[in-house]
């Protein structure tokens, strides 16, 4: 922009990116003998089988059970006394990655829900109780079925 003056304003735009590393989190996606909000009861040893053939790295971590929507990877995921437990990391590769680590940062998303296919289950009044479960993604929710399934930063 020139004006009478014979000066010459320039602007130069810069634009600011703000890169946060992966966020460590764990937590259990499922609980032994706990009934979820929809009746199903897991039982210990439900996902041995299905661990067995994939390990962690055959489980996706995604956001709000959306497959277009990966958000990290799992590190971890073992069966112990207590429940499924899964620990794993939120990248920051895509909007909807860096958006669930923001919100997991600040305490707005903490919930945990499994993705599966059942492979043995059994009706026990008006339960339905897994004992094979095949283990598809572990994705992080904001309204668990399982109440008690929670992550928090590692």
């Amino acid at each position: 922009m020139s004006g009478e003056s014979g000066l010459v304003a320039r602007q130069k735009h810069s634009r600011v990116t703000t890169h946060h590393s992966p966020l460590q989190i764990e937590g259990y996606a499922s609980l032994w003998g706990v009934a979820d909000l929809n009746g199903d009861v897991v039982q210990a040893g439900a996902f041995a089988d299905s661990l067995a053939k994939t390990g962690a790295e055959g489980v996706r971590m995604l956001n709000q059970h959306d497959a277009r929507a990966p958000v990290g990877v799992w590190e971890q995921i073992v069966e112990d006394a207590r429940g499924l437990f899964v620990r794993g990391r939120i990248e920051d590769w895509s909007a909807e990655a860096r958006f669930a680590g923001a919100l997991s940062r600040a305490g707005a998303l903490d919930g945990l829900s499994i993705g599966y296919r059942t492979a043995r289950a059994r009706r026990q009044g008006r339960l339905r109780v897994l004992s094979g479960v095949e283990l598809w993604e572990v994705s992080l929710v904001t309204f668990p079925m399982l109440p008690g399934a929670r992550f928090s930063s590692a």
